[in-house]
């Protein structure tokens, strides 16, 4: 425990359970990809779509929320609008992936695992991550700035510098 967790508690407040939600960085997130057509075209990009026409295809998804969700993810710079042009056709966008964007694979890749392990069709999981480079499997892991794998039972929350407490009631 750390010297600021001692000193909350001595004063008689749990940081765990009287602290302020309000800056979470994972409802930040959720706020952005925490709807189900917004990891879906997360997860076309990286499948290889890049035109509208190709996730609405793929996807099904109602043509204006397939463009309000790409418009944010354009907005927030997740991916980006580049222009291209098909010969006697107009310019259109297509959509690709930005670094902030590439930052969320991890995040996409932990819950395709998951589902793999807990909710893929009896045969097996529809779709396989193999690295490119040796064909092994690819998944997520959790680690250390040290590089340990770390267990989840392994990891301790303490307060950050954004740490916040709720007012007293």
């Amino acid at each position: 425990m750390d010297a600021r967790t001692e000193t909350l508690q001595d004063a008689g407040r749990d940081p765990r359970l009287d602290r302020d939600t309000s800056n979470c960085s994972i409802a930040r997130t959720l706020e952005v990809v925490g709807e189900k057509w917004t990891i879906l075209i997360l997860r076309e990009v990286w499948y290889g779509s890049s035109r509208f026409s190709e996730f609405e295809r793929v996807l099904g998804c109602p043509r204006n929320l397939l463009a309000a969700r790409l418009k944010m993810l354009v907005e927030e710079g997740i991916l980006a609008a580049e222009a291209y042009k098909e010969p006697g056709s107009r310019s259109r966008p297509k959509y690709v992936i930005t670094p902030k964007g590439a930052d969320l694979v991890p995040a996409v890749m932990g819950l395709l695992q998951w589902g793999d392990r807990y909710r893929a069709d009896p045969e097996g999981p529809a779709m396989l991550s193999l690295h490119r480079g040796c064909g092994a499997h690819v998944d997520a892991q959790i680690r250390c700035d040290r590089g340990h794998a770390v267990e989840p039972e392994d990891i301790e929350s303490i307060p950050g510098p954004a740490f916040r407490l709720r007012p007293a009631e």
